[in-house]
């Protein structure tokens, strides 16, 4: 019976990862990937049952959102080990296709660990471990430094915040993107360099809008519902069962 009742819980959070999972997206970046600060923080806010350490990463109008997935999440999580694994993973993916819908980005899923990531991010995450920005001066052009510094030392102002001071934490994550952006060269302030970028990501937002086009298109809205109608159904069933 137990084992019954498990199977319910579990095919209830898969049909929800699932419609999460099937909705048409391009691209990723640096948070798209288990291995990410983003993910990281969404990992301790289920181990600690706390929201704040996550909702720094998304805009105040996407927070009621991540809160009722994030509420939904631990409700089912402890059902079983399936129910875990899937909830967990759902909550995840969301966290980061809500970031990223924040920065107007686009969003594929989750890579896996060991996603391979640009060198570049890889030694500004050292240099904020570090405390210092030896680990970036080997791959910054040497007349980027100046503005490199400035907004390196921005970062680790604002470093340790309270996490339940989740504006604190928003200003720290703007910092903190802002020094990856220039670090991987998306901020270059040359004009010539910004003409040539804004080029390439037209060409490449048209033709991601072209392939989408093709596509079926779940309306996020109807998906969330779906969704969180499943899980509840999931709940509830549970609770039925074990009366």
């Amino acid at each position: 019976m137990r084992k019954f009742k498990n199977s319910k819980i579990f095919a209830a959070l898969l049909m929800a990862l699932v419609i999460v999972a099937a909705l048409p997206t391009v691209a990723s970046a640096h948070c798209d990937t288990m291995d990410g600060p983003t993910v990281a923080d969404g990992k301790k806010a289920m181990e600690t049952n706390n929201v704040n350490y996550v909702l720094k990463w998304v805009q105040p109008e996407y927070e009621k959102e991540i809160s009722q997935i994030f509420t939904l999440s631990m409700k089912v999580k402890d059902l079983s080990p399936e129910a875990k694994e899937l909830s967990e993973k759902y909550f995840l993916e969301n966290l980061v296709r809500v970031h990223r819908a924040g920065e107007n980005a686009p969003f594929t899923g989750l890579k896996p660990s060991g996603t391979p990531i640009d060198e570049k991010v890889l030694a500004a995450d050292k240099s904020i471990e570090a405390g210092n920005l030896s680990p970036l001066e080997n791959l910054i052009e040497k007349d980027k430094m100046p503005e490199l510094k400035e907004r390196f030392e921005k970062v680790m102002a604002l470093k340790n915040f309270d996490v339940n001071n989740v504006e604190a934490g928003r200003e720290y994550i703007e910092a903190y993107v802002k020094l990856f952006k220039f670090a991987e060269g998306e901020e270059d302030h040359d004009a010539h360099g910004a003409e040539g970028n804004h080029a390439a990501v037209t060409a490449h937002a048209e033709e991601s809008q072209e392939e989408a086009e093709t596509l079926p298109v779940i309306p996020w809205s109807l998906a969330g519902v779906f969704s969180v109608t499943t899980l509840i159904l999931g709940i509830a069933y549970q609770r039925k069962a074990s009366k």
